[in-house]
């Protein structure tokens, strides 16, 4: 069984072990490819390991022995799953991929925005707090997170836990998600989006790029 993988520095820089994927078939690895040599790369695979190079309808319609496109993500955009439920190719992604880390990401950015550790950290190695005036200095409004609305779009693992770190900090949680979501526990209002728009301080988007709301954030 012929295997490729289109991006294979994007999913392993080095720290990793591609031998599971050995034990398939006949691996080939590529760090990255444009679009101008993915059909000569993948012109003979039957499974396509891909990141974000893209493999559309034309690509597809080429490729004879192609049945498996694995999406090493979240989102899977980057396939055209229309096209390949008409060729009876399998997609697969994987939705809780570095759930943890995610989250994690997200609060640094909340975090960064409130706080501006950075900043005041080099403001005071300059000095310019011990040559204040005053104990109290910033540069920035310190702003706390505590009573502040957190909204969810897309309540997944993701956004679950998003929400978690939300509840420790004292946050108020409106959610969004395509689906009634039926789970009793407090503090959770399901919304809609305009709702999650105008009433939350902070907003964290946790689903995958669709057709269906492509365009919804500018």
């Amino acid at each position: 069984m012929k295997i490729v993988v289109l991006d294979g520095f994007t999913l392993n820089p080095g720290d990793l072990s591609w031998q599971g994927l050995n034990k398939v078939g006949d691996v080939t690895i590529y760090d990255r490819t444009t679009p101008e040599l993915t059909y000569k790369r993948i012109k003979d695979a039957e499974i396509v390991i891909t990141n974000k190079v893209l493999v559309d309808r034309v690509l597809m319609n080429k490729l004879q022995n192609l049945k498996y496109i694995g999406v090493l993500a979240t989102g899977y955009n980057v396939v055209d799953t229309v096209a390949a439920t008409d060729l009876g190719i399998i997609v697969t992604n994987i939705p809780a991929y570095s759930t943890d880390s995610v989250a994690q990401m997200v609060f640094a950015h909340i975090l960064n925005f409130t706080q501006r550790v950075g900043l005041h950290s080099d403001s005071v190695k300059k000095g310019d707090w011990t040559g204040n005036i005053d104990f109290m200095y910033s540069l920035t409004p310190q702003i706390e997170l505590a009573g502040k609305v957190l909204g969810i779009i897309g309540f997944g693992k993701i956004g679950r836990a998003v929400v978690k770190i939300g509840e420790a900090f004292g946050m108020q949680i409106k959610f969004q998600n395509r689906s009634v979501i039926n789970d009793k526990l407090s503090n959770f209002k399901q919304v809609n989006l305009n709702t999650i728009f105008s009433e939350s301080d902070f907003i964290s988007i946790n689903c995958p790029l669709t057709n269906e709301n492509k365009g919804c954030f500018k």
